[in-house]
Formats: structure tokens, C-alpha cells, sequence
């Protein structure tokens, strides 16, 4: 007899996923919507607003640029879009999958200070990947991984709770 089996909607664990498509007009709010539920039901409210800025942008940037691998001949496919949170010791991963294999344009290393910039901020500001700019800047971690089979491809993200707990406490004293 092999271990007992754990559902992923167990309340103990610490792993929830939802699915979502891309043409529904509140896919981005639903997935906001669980990270603010599952967090605060696992007493991690002080990372609720990063958390949910984060699957905002990932969820975004499926619904704006990808294009699923085998529905490229398929106008009006519907593009499905998984959201993973992942609750680990002292850590907290997100992750959010799409059927297209081509790799996000993270962007390299740190950006440029406004104050070296002068009068011309705005060539600062990048025409793509604001979003994972973003990310980058909230999360201790940003990477991606293709998806299996070769299909598709998750970007993931990992805040280190401490980390947060001690930026949260100390802008709110």
C-alpha cells in the first residue's frame, strides 16, 4: 500500500493552481482574486499586493502576446493559461503557464538610474517588457521554463518570505 494520497485542494497543502482562458474579459481578475484568497487563508497578507501586481502582469502578457504552438492555424482557438501559487517553507512561488514555447524577453540585469538620465527619462522606460520589469523588481527570483513535451512554457517567480515580512513591517511603522 503506497502513501495516502493528498488533493491539490487539500486546505492543509500548500499548492493551488487555476485555469484560465485567455478571451475571457476577467481572466487576470480571477487569478488575482485566488493569490488574495489563498494568501490571506495562509496568514500571508503582507505579500498580497506584490503577489497579485505579479500575476497581473504574467496573466497580462499571455493575454497580449501569446500564441499557442499548435493553434497558429486555429483563429479563435481559445488559449488556456495555468496560474500555479506555491506556499513552501519560508517561501512563496508563483507560477503562470502558456502553449507558447517562445521564451519571454526578460530583461538583463539592472536598469539604468532616472537621476543619470537627466531630462530624458523616458528613453529609459523600455516599448517591451515593462511588465517583467516589474517583476523582476517585486520577486527575489525570475526564470522561465519550457513547458513539457516541448509545448508551451511557464515563467515563474519566488518571493523569500522573510525578506517581504521585514520591507512590509518596516513601511508600515
Amino acid at each position: 500500500m503506497g502513501a495516502p494520497h493528498r488533493s491539490w485542494h487539500d486546505p492543509s497543502s500548500g499548492l493551488r493552481a487555476l485555469t484560465v482562458y485567455a478571451e475571457d474579459p476577467d481572466c487576470v481578475k480571477a487569478a488575482r482574486d485566488m493569490v488574495d484568497s489563498y494568501l490571506r487563508t495562509w496568514s500571508l497578507g503582507y505579500v498580497v499586493d506584490d503577489a497579485k501586481l505579479v500575476v497581473s502582469e504574467l496573466v497580462g502578457n499571455v493575454v497580449h502576446h501569446a500564441v499557442p504552438d499548435e493553434r497558429l492555424s486555429m483563429p479563435g482557438a481559445k488559449r488556456r493559461i495555468d496560474v500555479w501559487l506555491i506556499n513552501w517553507t519560508g517561501l512563496l512561488g508563483i507560477g503562470v503557464f502558456d502553449e507558447d514555447s517562445n521564451p519571454p524577453d526578460l530583461p538583463a540585469g539592472e536598469f539604468l538610474s532616472p537621476d543619470l538620465a537627466g531630462d530624458f527619462v523616458e528613453a529609459l522606460v523600455p516599448d517591451r517588457g515593462r511588465g517583467l520589469m516589474i517583476v523582476q523588481r517585486l520577486a527575489d527570483a525570475v526564470w522561465w521554463s519550457p513547458g513539457l513535451k516541448g509545448v508551451g512554457k511557464s515563467v515563474w517567480c519566488r518571493f523569500d518570505l522573510e525578506r517581504v515580512w521585514a520591507d512590509w513591517f518596516e513601511s508600515s511603522t
